[in-house]
């Protein structure tokens, strides 16, 4: 814990304003050996003693907090033990297991906020979605319903966060898998009073659905699409969509109403070392660049309430969707492959003077 407050020091020292997530994909072992992980109602006891004795500490440090990072990716990327450090047993009901899981998981975020704000009332909280936004592949009306229900599951975590409850949305989802979930007396009034101040997200690509079977798909992180021949797409299948941000950011404003927040946004591409040092990536910072004029439009022009934006990320590290090193996210190029092997010099690449001049310029330097 020492070591975040000198990491929150030093970024306040600087004007950085500090965005903690409390859960990104870090359930420790023992508690998966222990009690099978967040099948187990315990882990929200464990959970939210866990984020109170986080907030306390630093409670006049941090103001903005993310209880789950990415929560609807248990339902979209179908790896439970990446997001929940689930292993399904033999004969075990999966879709009961991963809706009674969820549904602790959102408990536990609405603890967090009722305790979090007796701790420091001018905390804001926000939930942290996986956004896919997606296109239906044609005109036709079944392709509109497919495209639907591509987004069912970031609604159905979107709607008890923001709503406090589950909404038609969610309970017309857990009928078509057929599953049930489990409440303990109580669980109602704590998601009715634990709602988020903000909704976050994380946006990279967006996908197309359709009924057709002559649509070509298109592989991206943890998640596929149909491909779309209006975009391109970059060497790591990620079909690269700026006016998606704006069209998702619209959405999810019109749905919920509240404040937005983009806190994940960037490019995996293979980045080239060269001879003397330098790395040109100028399709990141071209990517970038289309993606953050989008976002002023949608302040600009469609009247979005949003909080702020974060690139992922400043440097290169280990991918998580593939474990590769040669995926790389960063301004800054860390000398490493693959095997693990590599001086971890950094050296920082084309993009990161150029963002540098954005934040300086608050963005004005694009207009």
């Amino acid at each position: 814990m020492q070591f975040y407050d000198n990491v929150f020091d030093e970024c306040l020292k600087y004007g950085i304003e500090p965005v903690v997530t409390l859960h990104h994909f870090e359930l420790p072992l023992n508690l998966v050996k222990k009690y099978g992980a967040w099948r187990d109602r315990k882990l929200v006891e464990l959970s939210v003693r866990y984020a109170k004795k986080v907030m306390q500490r630093y409670k006049h440090k941090v103001t903005y907090w993310l209880t789950f990072h990415e929560i609807n990716a248990l339902f979209i990327a179908s790896t439970p033990w990446h997001m929940a450090g689930i292993l399904y047993q033999k004969n075990e009901n999966k879709v009961n297991t991963m809706l009674q899981a969820v549904h602790h998981q959102l408990v536990a975020s609405a603890l967090t906020i009722i305790e979090g704000k007796k701790i420091n009332p001018n905390f804001q909280f926000g939930c942290m979605l996986l956004y896919p936004c997606t296109y239906a592949a044609t005109c036709h009306p079944e392709d509109q319903i497919a495209a639907r229900n591509k987004l069912l599951p970031t609604f159905y975590f979107g709607d008890v966060h923001v709503r406090g409850k589950y909404t038609n949305t969610c309970l017309s989802y857990i009928e078509s898998l057929g599953g049930v979930i489990r409440f303990e007396l109580g669980d109602k009034a704590i998601l009715s009073e634990g709602i988020v101040d903000f909704v976050s997200f994380s946006y990279y690509f967006s996908g197309i659905e359709g009924i057709g079977g002559d649509i070509e798909q298109a592989e991206g992180n943890l998640s596929s699409g149909v491909k779309n021949p209006y975009l391109d797409m970059t060497e790591c299948g990620w079909q690269i969509d700026p006016i998606g941000l704006r069209n998702s950011l619209n959405s999810l404003y019109d749905r919920y109403q509240i404040p937005l927040f983009i806190v994940k946004n960037g490019i995996g591409a293979i980045d080239e070392l060269n001879e003397d040092g330098t790395i040109e990536d100028s399709y990141r910072i071209d990517y970038l660049k289309k993606h953050l004029l989008a976002m002023i439009d949608v302040v600009e022009k469609d009247h979005v309430d949003l909080l702020g934006y974060q690139v992922w990320g400043s440097i290169d590290i280990v991918s998580a969707g593939t474990g590769e090193m040669r995926k790389r996210y960063g301004f800054i190029y860390v000398d490493k492959d693959d095997a693990g092997l590599g001086t971890l010099n950094r050296s920082k690449k084309e993009s990161f003077n150029w963002y540098k001049q954005v934040i300086e310029t608050n963005v004005d330097s694009l207009k």
